[in-house]
């Protein structure tokens, strides 16, 4: 099996899973019991969120352990949203934001709040001009993400960041779900208010994550109840997910830090190769994050190559997994100005750093196979 739909989700790692039971097995009192079962619990939990502090350059009373990218997405915008909404109803994303966002800002505006969408170049990038000139005196959230999921394309959350600075009465969320791991993200002094992590990402566990909230920054819980989590998300504590969050980011780090030319290597040899295959036109741009290639097969519907190379063992996917099964243009490559025979022909690989180069190999040889297979069936 060769498996490159890693940005849908990643295969967790066997030291994640032996993490996850051995904390079930041996730590299953809820952490707010009184008892030493309890007490041993939450001294767990506190060292797994002084640990994720340090690998992701935060203070513990920063980390926020959720169950994901949405849960984060959903808790940070709608969280500020309603604790400022006395301030001002206005808010700041782009067009080519996760499903995550998009659906929240748009459940937002039915609530009498107004979105600025911004738009994005060819290259799937916001302006920071752009964003800069839509901050109004009601202005209370910037939400842009760090990676974006379909194009790989990079945001310049640094400038953004610098811009947020100057007005202290607005605050920044970024989506950092794509990234971790893969394109380094300072969160301290950078003027990021809130950033989203998912732990299924970088080979870990679905329902594990963590949101990043500043010590400065207040916001409305989404869920009341024990006031577990600084009283920001109530509910019996997931320590089992939240000590193996922690291994997988970790473990995803160093990674990062060791074969991090490893992906950059990969991706360049696809887009190499690609870029001379017949009928294949690349999307992703320059300068992408390492482990994102999108491309499109104009007059060829993406489920018939997924399915054709599927049948080989062979996985990759068309657009976030979130939205795959919807509309079939990608409103990602429309955002950047790409045409019908692109945006609704799209197709992506997602890499991680246990992909190899003969596994790169043999996928561009079937996917220029499929292409001339379903071009003779037409024939």
């Amino acid at each position: 099996m060769i498996y490159l739909d890693n940005s849908a989700t990643t295969k967790p790692d066997p030291s994640v899973l032996e993490s996850f039971q051995q904390v079930t097995n041996n730590y299953f009192a809820n952490p707010s019991s009184i008892h030493q079962l309890g007490g041993t619990a939450e001294k767990l939990l506190l060292t797994a969120k002084k640990q994720a502090a340090e690998l992701l350059g935060t203070e513990t009373e920063e980390i926020v352990f959720t169950s994901g990218g949405t849960e984060g997405n959903n808790t940070a915008i709608k969280g500020i949203a309603f604790e400022h909404q006395g301030r001002g109803k206005h808010i700041i994303t782009s067009d080519i934001e996760h499903p995550s966002i998009i659906e929240a800002c748009k459940s937002l505006e039915r609530l009498g709040f107004e979105v600025t969408y911004l738009p994005v170049n060819e290259k799937g990038v916001v302006s920071v001009d752009d964003l800069e000139k839509a901050i109004r005196k009601d202005t209370i959230l910037i939400s842009i993400m760090h990676v974006n999921n379909e194009m790989g394309s990079i945001q310049p959350v640094i400038e953004i960041g610098k811009i947020a600075k100057k007005h202290p009465k607005l605050f920044f969320h970024v989506d950092g779900v794509q990234g971790l791991g893969k394109v380094p993200l300072k969160l301290k002094d950078s003027g990021i208010d809130l950033c989203t992590f998912s732990g299924h990402k970088i080979h870990g566990l679905n329902g594990t994550g963590v949101l990043y909230v500043n010590k400065h920054t207040k916001i409305f819980p989404l869920f009341h109840g024990g006031n577990q989590e600084q009283s920001l998300r109530s509910g019996t504590e997931n320590l089992a997910g939240a000590v193996s969050f922690v291994k997988a980011l970790r473990l995803i780090k160093e990674r990062e830090k060791n074969e991090w030319r490893h992906l950059e290597e990969l991706q360049q040899y696809l887009l190499d190769d690609l870029r001379t295959m017949d009928g294949v036109v690349v999307n992703t741009p320059q300068n992408a994050a390492p482990h994102i290639i999108n491309m499109s097969v104009p007059g060829i519907k993406p489920e018939v190559i997924i399915h054709m190379l599927g049948e080989q063992g062979i996985f990759i996917s068309t657009k976030s997994a979130c939205s795959s099964k919807l509309k079939d243009e990608s409103k990602v490559l429309a955002a950047c100005g790409f045409g019908r025979d692109r945006s609704t022909t799209a197709l992506r690989v997602s890499l991680t750093y246990d992909n190899t180069m003969e596994e790169m190999n043999i996928f561009t040889k079937a996917l220029a196979e499929a292409i001339r297979q379903f071009k003779r069936a037409l024939e």
